[in-house]
């Protein structure tokens, strides 16, 4: 259920979101979000498995597009982008909200991670963004955002994060040389870093229980962190109020990062 907004700041804007697999997927908080705020919303789905979880997430929110994206296939994910071109000529905003690595290599340490794993984990989880914005910059005519989900991580050695830190460290980075990149054509990027959430993805790290607790403890807000938090703060850095900011990393954790 979406809420009305009066004179919604998103108002005949769209915006193509990547990563939802269920109602708690920081992805789907992005779509609401943005929906609550006036845009018209493409969503995708990564396979046959995973369409009724999210088709009706889709509905509900009223999606103009809902089509599968399994960012390794080339041809899927030109399929996807034509398909807003052809439907609204344009993009507005653009939420890449997706990370993989295989179980084993990422359970186990950095120092056993294979490179397959490795490469793997860097192309889904941060090469994948570099694809989508590559498709998206050119139906950004009139500007627009881009966004990609990070974590603290990218900084600081997080036990049992294991490879993520190095690839969201290299998303961050990707997300400022391509906010440096596309700036003068008033495509403006951010790497977003949510604290922990209990996604899907979050499931598959070792001790994320005591991750959670130690950093709703540590918060000087004392509260966690929900989907429509990251979503909202999305769709804010989507809207003129936010014309000028670019290539910052954003955290929206209660300010946990800001404590030793």
């Amino acid at each position: 259920m979406t809420v009305a907004v009066p004179n919604p700041p998103l108002a005949g804007r769209t915006a193509l979101v990547v990563g939802i697999a269920n109602e708690h997927s920081i992805a789907y908080g992005c779509a609401r979000a943005f929906r609550e705020l006036g845009a018209e919303l493409a969503v995708t789905y990564l396979n046959e498995k995973a369409r009724p979880f999210v088709e009706p997430l889709a509905k509900a929110l009223d999606a103009a597009i809902l089509l599968p994206l399994d960012v390794t296939d080339a041809d899927q994910m030109a399929a996807v982008f034509d398909a807003v071109r052809v439907r609204w000529g344009r993009l507005d905003s653009l939420v890449h909200s997706i990370a993989f690595a295989p179980r084993d290599d990422l359970q186990g340490g950095l120092l056993d991670c294979s490179a397959e794993g490795f490469a793997t984990a860097m192309d889904i989880s941060c090469h994948s963004f570099i694809r989508m914005a590559r498709h998206a910059a050119p139906l950004m005519t009139e500007g627009g955002t881009m966004f990609a989900m990070s974590y603290h991580g990218a900084h600081v050695v997080v036990p049992n994060y294991n490879v993520m830190g190095p690839v969201k460290a290299a998303l961050e980075a990707t997300c400022r040389y391509l906010a440096y990149e596309l700036g003068h054509r008033g495509i403006r990027v951010h790497p977003i870093s949510p604290g922990p959430l209990k996604t899907r993805a979050a499931s598959g790290l070792k001790g994320f229980d005591l991750l959670l607790a130690d950093e709703l403890q540590r918060a000087p807000v004392g509260e966690p962190v929900d989907i429509m938090d990251v979503g909202f703060a999305c769709a804010y850095l989507a809207t003129p109020y936010a014309r000028r900011m670019t290539g910052t990393t954003v955290y929206v954790d209660g300010g946990a990062n800001i404590m030793a």
